[in-house]
């Protein structure tokens, strides 16, 4: 059977509920979520117990390989953020990168076409781009460690506890969703390194519809954290292998680089917009990006077109762009260089002044990475009964990530050193250590004393953009939740289109205004969740198109 996954025609309304609820992409992660609730935990042990299952029942977005992030607001009233996201190993500098590059004959595993990389004579000589695949675009991975400050640091369960549900999974298997196993199909090509295959393929085929799939290794290597705790990952047996794997394919990182890492609990960055406070994740996130576009279009007055207006739509994507330029450009790890205060009213108000009624042209977004503009992640947001409410993202990059799995640990290895640069001038130049320009940003809303929301938008850079639209559309525009996430959605493209959705209205207007407007399948307008709690009752959505979940007691 052939399956349209861009045609979704399913009523969805918004979920209510008092004690508990999990919203996210796949629905069994959405229960292992709740089953933590119902048996005890908070928000935030049913955040990890649903970031784990989602590595397993959509192990094509996310995995122990990659990193996770959470922003949150406690039931005592704190607003806090977690980011758990490992920096290149010690000795990848940019000319070991590069001799490395120039040594390997086939390059194709590194820069594959598909991905949107040409091979040609320029790669191996000095016009290089950061690899997308293979051994240098291995960061150090955060996930392991972040679930378990996450619990420790904030839950009430043990982190054997909440793994369970994902060992289960796992070990016993699950049949496979229609929109899972679509991109598994793409782990075929990618594949190349027997670890890989063995663990992910099934008689060397991705799994179809309905099969019941087991990812034994990954279960292993989970039960092994549930025993001995995360430092197995950086410190013991599974850190070794990891290294291995690495070392083996001509990479630079070692044990050392593993072990020397650990999450932070970072302070928010915010804005207010028409009412509402905004929170998200300070850089080496691009969570400045919607901050400064919200600013901007509460400047210009973007939220007071009548929705369903051309003007409106061209008033949030100029400032959308213009943001895009400012993060593109600055946002880096702020330890290695300072990051200008995008954020600012003040400065919203100057950049505002290039918006007319027509799109700037060529404003330079000079974007990280090409890769990082579709990318593939999970997000789920948790409220619980207590007043806690969380939402946490994780992801490997792009899909499956690197191409790499380490040695028999089942772990797929991400490759968000994709995003760094090559140019030793670039803001966000690899270094030793350094953390990449990061696309992950959950966020938390503030709409009144009482009225609070998690939410997130995942997608590559559809992320701020996403973020922008659902907060107008609830702000400005009074939707429900539900109907906040199923309103048709617009996207800036790097290479300065203006992409849609068919259902938005009045796109021949946007052409007369000088816009370049391309309609795109609803697949690359990212995947939002949202949980929301207004007084007693938890409120939850969840994105029409993918095949996630709200669930809720």
């Amino acid at each position: 059977m052939d399956y349209d996954l861009d045609r979704f025609t399913s009523r969805r309304s918004t979920v209510r509920a008092s004690r508990g609820m999990v919203a996210t992409s796949q629905p069994l992660a959405a229960q292992a979520g709740l089953s933590i609730l119902q048996d005890g935990g908070n928000a935030f042990d049913a955040a990890v117990a649903t970031a784990a299952a989602l590595n397993v029942v959509e192990p094509t977005s996310t995995g122990l390989g990659g990193d996770v992030f959470a922003l949150y607001r406690t039931a005592d009233g704190e607003v806090g953020a977690m980011r758990s996201c490992g920096g290149a190993p010690a000795d990848a500098s940019i000319e070991n990168v590069k001799d490395s590059i120039r040594e390997k004959e086939d390059l194709s595993a590194w820069y594959p076409e598909a991905r949107g990389y040409a091979v040609d004579e320029a790669t191996s000589q000095d016009a290089l781009e950061m690899p997308f695949l293979g051994p240098h675009a291995v960061t150090v991975p955060g996930t392991a460690r972040g679930w378990e400050a996450t619990v420790e640091e904030l839950g009430r369960k043990e982190l054997a506890e909440v793994l369970e549900p994902a060992i289960h999974y796992a070990t016993e298997g699950y049949p496979v969703s229609e929109v899972i196993s679509y991109y598994w199909q793409g782990a075929k090509r990618l594949f190349t390194d027997e670890h890989a295959r063995e663990a992910y393929l099934f008689d060397g085929e991705s799994p179809a519809p309905g099969d019941v799939a087991t990812l034994p290794k990954l279960g292993e290597s989970m039960q092994k954290i549930a025993e001995e705790g995360a430092d197995v990952v950086y410190e013991g047996e599974i850190a070794e292998q990891i290294a291995g794997e690495i070392q083996e394919q001509g990479g630079f990182m070692t044990v050392d680089d593993l072990a020397a890492f650990e999450p932070e609990f970072p302070e928010p960055v915010s804005t207010t917009y028409n009412g509402a406070e905004i929170f998200e994740l300070p850089p080496n996130n691009q969570g400045l990006i919607a901050l400064e576009a919200l600013n901007i279009a509460e400047e210009i007055g973007a939220g007071d077109h009548e929705y369903d207006s051309p003007e409106r739509v061209h008033a949030f994507a100029e400032a959308m762009k213009l943001a895009f330029v400012d993060g593109h450009h600055y946002i880096t790890d702020p330890e290695y260089e300072a990051v200008p205060p995008l954020a600012s009213k003040a400065y919203a108000k100057e950049r505002a002044e290039a918006i007319g009624d027509s799109p700037i042209q060529d404003p330079e977004v000079g974007v990280p990475t090409k890769a990082a503009e579709d990318a593939d992640t999970v997000l789920l947001t948790v409220g619980d009964e207590e007043g806690n409410l969380v939402s946490y993202i994780n992801s490997r990059f792009a899909g499956f990530g690197s191409g790499l799995v380490a040695g028999d640990t089942g772990i797929a290895l991400q490759n968000r050193g994709a995003s760094f640069s090559l140019d030793p001038d670039h803001p966000n130049s690899l270094e030793p250590g350094k953390r990449p320009f990061h696309t992950l940003v959950p966020a938390v809303a503030k709409f009144d004393e009482d009225d609070w929301a998690a939410f997130g938008v995942m997608g590559g850079y559809m992320q701020p953009q996403g973020h922008v639209q659902l907060l107008s559309n609830l702000v400005d525009y009074g939707m429900g939740e539900q109907e906040a996430l199923d309103a048709p959605r617009w996207r800036y493209r790097e290479e300065g289109t203006l992409g849609v959705e068919e259902r938005l209205p009045n796109q021949t207007g946007l052409v007369r205004k000088g816009h370049d407007v391309r309609v795109l399948v609803p697949s690359l307008f990212g995947g939002a969740q949202l949980v929301r709690r207004q007084g007693e009752t938890l409120s939850g959505a969840t994105e029409p198109r993918k095949d996630g979940d709200v669930v809720g007691y």
